[in-house]
């Protein structure tokens, strides 16, 4: 993907080390590879401004996997033959930067897209090395494309559950590309405009700096303070800075 020029000088230009930061890109598009992704498209020029910060860049089509429906981790331990998310769960595990991309079908994300964010939610309940849950320490973003509306509905939607989680949601975390209502040329068709639309590449490249400099503070800080948001101490019966009940 070649970059603009403002995109190229935000990379030259920057003072900041991001070589030890992994990045994962889930494109939750219909279509398997090697088809066509017009999503994909869009997930290039967040890649290629990683890329050439140094960051560790991995873009997967869960179409291509066996997921199975489900809320818990390995669904072959409940009754399904097979099951590729505990494989998926562990390129999950190694990044910093979370981004789910989707297309637009009906006004909502793609139905891959749901089964991911369930699935992000069965493995949600494991703990950290501090106790706190397993996605504490992270961030997450979002992309979205199609020809009608529905943007920042999906992204409210992927970027509300992925919080939930517990990843952090920089400023601007999302960007989107829409054709004109209807039939009519998808992202990387000719003639679409969407490679060259000035206010997605803006947003596009705003979310891309926005998680990398989010994920460069957390991990220089050494992840969200464990006080008051672990999982393992509230079990055992600590309440923090909570007063203790009064039972008189």
């Amino acid at each position: 993907m070649e970059l603009n020029k403002q995109q190229q000088d935000m990379c030259t230009s920057s003072k900041w080390d991001f070589s030890d930061l992994n990045a994962l890109f889930l494109n939750c598009t219909l279509k398997k590879s090697p088809e066509l992704s017009h999503t994909e498209g869009l997930i290039r020029i967040a890649k290629a401004i990683m890329e050439k910060n140094n960051i560790n860049v991995e873009v997967l089509r869960p179409v291509d996997y066996n997921i199975a429906y489900g809320v818990y981790g390995d669904m072959t331990e409940h009754g399904w033959d097979v099951d590729d998310w505990p494989k998926l769960y562990e390129k999950v595990k190694k990044a910093e930067i979370l981004v789910l991309t989707t297309p637009i079908w009906l006004g909502e994300k793609s139905s891959i897209c749901t089964k991911v964010v369930e699935r992000l939610y069965s493995t949600s309940g494991d703990l950290n090395d501090q106790g706190q849950y397993a996605y504490y320490g992270r961030v997450g973003g979002c992309l979205v494309t199609g020809n009608e509306d529905g943007a920042k509905h999906c992204a409210m939607n992927v970027l509300y559950s992925l919080q939930h989680l517990g990843y952090v949601i920089p400023p601007q975390a999302d960007a989107a590309w829409l054709g004109e209502a209807g039939p009519g040329p998808s992202y990387l068709d000719e003639g679409s405009g969407g490679p060259e639309n000035d206010f997605t590449n803006r947003n596009t490249t705003f979310m891309t700096w926005n998680l990398m400099h989010m994920a460069r503070m957390i991990k220089d800080a050494g992840g969200i303070p464990a006080h008051g948001n672990q999982r393992s101490k509230w079990a055992a019966g600590c309440r923090f800075d909570y007063p203790n009940p009064d039972y008189r």
